[in-house]
């Protein structure tokens, strides 16, 4: 039996037997939990705050169902994702990289960047926005104040993934303790959550819109492309059977990971019903509903929704800045500093928050923004994963397939259907 010291295992890259040793030494499955934790801060970021708030507010528990059905989707696509790093040891950029044409591969890496500065748009004027709630900052210099946090979190991931995991899952866990406390004191009717969960409707053009907005805020493509890269050499698998058994301990981590953002986003929507739309209030910005939450429930009820609100902007911040380091190098084999990367992608959100532009609005379109870019990360995944040849044993299934073809399907409907619709405002 191979020794290892009984301390976390710190490096990412671990071979399977060195893993397993552990494992069954210390009777820890924990060293193979992390990647899913780091790419789901991605759904329970400042944009899920905007979306599920305004749902809540605006149509009460009636697109409850919306959130539980992204939840599902996002636990079949990162779990593509995941096999796919694990599979190939390579990730979705990668292996686009390496089997699309060079024009598709830089196609792709434009939109990819698009998406991830409109993810750097959510995440820090989340984080802006949660240091003017509880403070009573300016937002531009809450702004600042931000991105001098972001800095701060990117040293830890400088420094390790492991630390890097720590600190997401701290600031996760603050998150998931503030709305846990909200639904307390909410104290929501059970039919009613009952009802909007398993009854699909829609009520009206307003309400279709709203719901791409909550899909694109779960179903994120950044966090399609991150996963890819967080497994493809964390644990390294020498055969197929080895590669399946490292698959199967990260899909308890997905599920783990899903479960936990599904929750926090549905007790958001929840908790809006149960306090806004109940009270007949329409709450559309967040900072509203922080007034809201004071004057309903109490000061501390306020306080917990800033505070969970800048938790997630900061954790979001550092998985943004990663996965379009990611997208670069997967792309076009170029790489810029993750420093640097962050002082670029902090230039638009300054400018938006200079300019007045209202940042819960600027929240919900971008998460419009990012429900387009999910097709263009899902069907190239889908595809490879599809792929004997890429993929080995660790290949689709047919049932997998079908329901991941079937996914973005519904998708990629959806989205033209906002186009159309707002091409229609326009002209």
């Amino acid at each position: 039996m191979l020794e290892v010291k009984a301390k976390p295992v710190e490096s990412e890259y671990k071979s399977f037997e060195e893993i397993t040793a552990y494992r069954r030494q210390h009777h820890k499955v924990l060293v193979f939990l992390g990647p899913a934790f780091i790419a789901g801060v991605a759904y329970i970021d400042p944009g899920n705050f905007a979306t599920n708030i305004t749902a809540g507010s605006k149509y009460g528990y009636l697109l409850l169902w919306v959130v539980l059905v992204s939840n599902l989707m996002a636990i079949l696509i990162q779990s593509l994702s995941a096999k796919l790093g694990i599979a190939t040891g390579l990730n979705l950029p990668e292996v686009s990289r390496e089997n699309l044409p060079k024009p598709v591969s830089f196609g792709l890496w434009i939109q990819g960047e698009l998406v991830v500065m409109a993810t750097d748009l959510a995440e820090f004027i989340g984080a802006a926005l949660g240091l003017y709630l509880l403070f009573g900052i300016p937002l531009f210099p809450a702004a600042l104040i931000a991105a001098v946090g972001s800095f701060a979190i990117l040293e830890l991931q400088r420094r390790g993934v492991r630390q890097l995991e720590a600190g997401i899952a701290g600031m996760v866990l603050i998150v998931v303790l503030a709305f846990g406390l909200q639904m307390v004191f909410a104290q929501p009717e059970p039919s009613s959550i009952f009802k909007g969960l398993f009854t699909p409707q829609f009520q009206g053009v307003d309400s279709v819109m709203l719901a791409a907005g909550i899909l694109g805020a779960t179903v994120m493509p950044h966090a399609i492309y991150l996963h890819s890269a967080l497994t493809q050499k964390r644990v390294i698998g020498k055969t197929e059977i080895e590669r399946k058994q490292i698959f199967r301990y990260e899909f308890f981590d997905v599920l783990i990971a899903m479960i936990i953002a599904g929750a926090v986003n549905a007790s958001m929507l929840i908790v809006a019903a149960s306090l806004f739309f109940g009270n007949g209030l329409l709450v559309e910005d967040l900072d509203v509903a922080f007034t809201q939450f004071g004057e309903i429930i109490g000061p501390f009820s306020a306080i917990l929704f800033g505070v969970a609100l800048l938790a997630s902007g900061l954790a979001s911040s550092s998985v943004g800045t990663k996965t379009g380091d990611i997208i670069m190098q997967g792309y076009i084999k170029r790489r810029i500093p993750l420093y640097v990367r962050r002082a670029i992608t902090m230039i638009p959100p300054l400018a938006i928050i200079a300019l007045g532009v209202n940042p819960t609005a600027a929240l919900v379109l971008s998460q419009v923004i990012l429900s387009f870019g999910i097709p263009f990360a899902l069907v190239p995944l889908i595809i490879f994963t599809s792929n004997r040849k890429i993929m080995g044993s660790l290949v689709n299934h047919w049932l997998t397939k079908f329901l991941a073809w079937a996914i973005a399907s519904v998708i990629i409907v959806l989205n033209l259907f906002l186009l159309y619709q707002t091409l229609q405002v326009l002209f």
